[in-house]
């Protein structure tokens, strides 16, 4: 655990620090977010935060490949993330400087993702069945979509200060106690584990940057941030994949088995449901999925009342209800976990206020920036809600 720890503080420490760096890159090469009428915030503010993550988590794995005890496990798979996650994190920078269309930025997300699975990061089999992907090719693809998904997913949710890196940090730690966890129970003899080392540089870099971030935040992480976390979030959960033996599992419940697939999308749940509510409610109204709107949870909860500030802290919770609750059943009894999480369910549903029970239905027509008003310029696509 020590191990672990230190490579987590490492990745926190570079990011901290590279921060001002970055931000004095980003003003003198104007790389200024704009203040749109969907935004938050008042005032441009410098993004290419994604720079300083990199950084941070590009030395934790340079570290971690250098200490013995990890160094049999930081194979060729852990580089050709830093690999995959330094070309996002280039695409998110040309993209913040000049403001690539939709489509080649999705071509890129596509570039990054398939050199990632060439290197080696490539979903094979599922936990369920041992049920093995048919062909090499449909293996690159069904690892291409899921990075797809997880980069775009974690993109839509980067809307308010802080919001991204936290809610990403804490799934990251839930889902290291499970595969910690896991690696004591599969591997007794030595608790190494590839993705655990790279789920705390994960968790590191999340905590580095959000001092910066937070509200009132000093820069923003851009895409080059938002995508290169949900890159690396995909990769790790593809890691443990496919790799792992249900029965070794601590669980005695029959949930146990599910797990291996289960906790990744708790960990992104939040992401996930805000992009497919996106993506519904603009299609429903005959708008582009790529439509952009003042709608998304975040929004909604500012159109409720919220602070900026107590907006992001209530996607929080939420986030470690359904985060901790899932990784929680690797190692309590399901009931002893339904009845805990009944109770957090039940403290966080009046703070959020009512939130919840609006969530699906529609806001009132009369709401300001229902609807964002189409941007002008080569920008035809929210891929970056925020930045």
């Amino acid at each position: 655990m020590k191990v672990y720890v230190l490579v987590a503080l490492i990745a926190a420490a570079v990011t901290y620090l590279s921060v001002p760096v970055v931000r004095h890159i980003a003003l003198v090469a104007n790389a200024l977010s704009p203040v749109r009428s969907r935004d938050v915030h008042v005032t441009p503010v410098p993004r290419l935060g994604g720079l300083a993550m990199y950084a941070g988590f590009t030395v934790a794995i340079t570290v971690a490949s250098h200490i013995p005890y990890l160094a049999g496990v930081m194979n060729s798979s852990a580089w050709a993330v830093v690999l995959g996650a330094g070309l996002v994190c280039l695409l998110g920078v040309i993209d913040d400087l000049w403001e690539l269309d939709w489509m080649t930025k999705l071509a890129g997300q596509v570039l990054a993702a398939g050199v990632m699975a060439w290197k080696g990061v490539q979903l094979i089999t599922f936990p369920i069945g041992g049920l093995t992907i048919g062909s090499a090719n449909l293996s690159l693809g069904t690892t291409i979509v899921v990075v797809l998904v997880a980069i775009n997913a974690v993109n839509f949710i980067d809307g308010l200060d802080g919001l991204a890196a936290g809610v990403i940090g804490i799934g990251a730690t839930a889902f290291f106690l499970y595969v910690y966890v896991l690696t004591r129970f599969t591997s007794p003899g030595s608790f190494s584990s590839q993705a655990a080392t790279l789920v705390c540089a994960l968790i590191g870099i999340c905590v580095g940057f959000l001092p910066h971030n937070f509200n009132p935040a000093t820069i923003f992480m851009g895409d080059s941030g938002s995508m290169q976390l949900g890159l690396i979030s995909a990769a790790v959960t593809i890691i443990v994949t496919g790799q792992v033996d249900p029965a070794s599992l601590p669980t005695t419940s029959a949930v146990g088995v599910f797990l291996p697939i289960i906790i990744p999308v708790a960990v992104l749940l939040l992401p996930l449901t805000d992009m497919v509510m996106a993506v519904v409610r603009r299609t429903r109204a005959g708008l582009s999925p790529f439509h952009p709107d003042r709608m998304h949870m975040h929004h909604r909860l500012l159109a409720r009342g919220h602070s900026h500030r107590r907006a992001v802290l209530v996607m929080y919770m939420w986030t470690a209800i359904t985060a901790f609750s899932v990784a929680s059943l690797s190692f309590f009894p399901a009931p002893a976990v339904g009845a805990a999480t009944v109770g957090a369910v039940l403290v966080a549903v009046p703070l959020t206020s009512n939130l919840v029970p609006g969530l699906f239905l529609p806001l009132p027509r009369n709401m300001p920036g229902r609807h964002a008003p189409p941007r002008t310029g080569r920008r035809t696509h929210p891929a970056k809600e925020r930045q």
